[in-house]
């Protein structure tokens, strides 16, 4: 049986009457959590629960946990992270540093019935990238980023959490925000494949990965996310054969109603649409124009629900410990 090819948010704290049958009826293939979704620990674990109950099946639940500016769960319930970029500039073993974060803040999620997080960001920093990005990111160089972004998928893994690669091909040259605006990379195909594409194609092997909003103008007009020759890269340039799910298609960077939006990218050649507001209209519009996963999508999604394993066993305070003496 196919799922439907989508990624859908509630609105709040619980389900809706109306979104448990809504989810029950699209049977989106997982779905996503945001600040508004969360107020204590309880709360969140009843709120996980509703959302598989809805569908029937150990759906996937992600949240973007990046630490830093972005994390969706925070004090006094849970830990605040420092921005990645700080961290792989200040520890004393980046690697090593990153591997303890994930594996924590992946004991933090499946606690509460999360198991995927959108993440590692595998972007390369410059000093042009636009702030909504740059300090996500986790080094300035492809070896740098290759080597902490593998440390922590490793650290998610170990913790049963799946990770999802992102923003596919590369987002680091753009210098503009791709919720408000389009992004592009001045930069040619054969230079960011040797440099933008290199950390995604060393961690090809993972299972989820991530679409990015912006251009790069030598493939055309058209965003990474519903851009046919540049989704082809990811999958033979890049050799990236897991789950490709869109960036939210709520951003501005992309045109069209949201249904077009999503039918466009389904088109493109990503597996599943996610869309992130929450908006009642908007998720029937987008759950109709995506239709079904294809059997393709459905195989791959199917393969990355195999990498979800029970956490391995850690003392969490000592790694707590271990974590804060890394970073000084």
């Amino acid at each position: 049986m196919r799922n439907g090819a989508t990624i859908l948010a509630p609105a709040g704290l619980r389900l809706s009457a109306w979104e448990k049958t809504f989810f029950r009826d699209a049977d989106p293939w997982g779905f996503i959590l945001f600040a508004r979704n969360v107020d204590t620990p309880d709360q969140l674990r009843s709120l996980t629960a509703e959302l598989r109950d809805s569908v029937g099946r150990d759906a996937p639940i992600m949240i973007d946990q990046e630490g830093g500016r972005v994390q969706r769960l925070h004090e006094p319930h849970w830990a605040e992270y420092w921005p990645p970029l700080d961290q792989a500039d200040r520890a004393q073993d980046p690697a090593k540093s990153f591997y303890m974060r994930a594996r924590l803040i992946a004991a933090e999620l499946r606690d509460v019935g999360i198991d995927t997080n959108c993440g590692p960001t595998c972007d390369i920093a410059s000093d042009e990238t636009h702030p909504f990005l740059q300090n996500r990111c986790m080094g300035r160089n492809p070896e740098t980023v290759t080597e902490n972004a593998r440390a922590v998928a490793d650290g998610y893994l170990a913790g049963g959490v799946l990770p999802i690669i992102k923003h596919m091909p590369g987002h680091g040259r753009t210098t503009v925000d791709s919720h408000l605006n389009l992004p592009t990379a001045n930069a040619e195909l054969l230079e960011a494949s040797a440099w933008d594409f290199a950390p995604f194609r060393a961690l090809n092997d993972l299972p989820m990965g991530m679409s990015a909003h912006m251009v790069f103008p030598e493939a055309g007009e058209l965003p990474a996310t519903q851009n046919p020759a540049l989704i082809e890269m990811i999958r033979v340039d890049i050799g990236f054969e897991g789950l490709l799910m869109t960036d939210d298609i709520s951003m501005e960077a992309l045109s069209g109603s949201i249904a077009e939006r999503a039918e466009v990218s389904i088109a493109a050649g990503c597996d599943v649409a996610l869309h992130c507001n929450g908006d009642e209209n908007e998720m029937i519009a987008v759950a109709a124009a995506a239709g079904k996963m294809t059997d393709a999508a459905q195989s791959r999604a199917d393969r990355a629900l195999t990498w979800r394993k029970d956490p391995d066993h850690i003392d969490i305070s000592a790694l707590k410990a271990d974590l804060a003496a890394q970073l000084g």
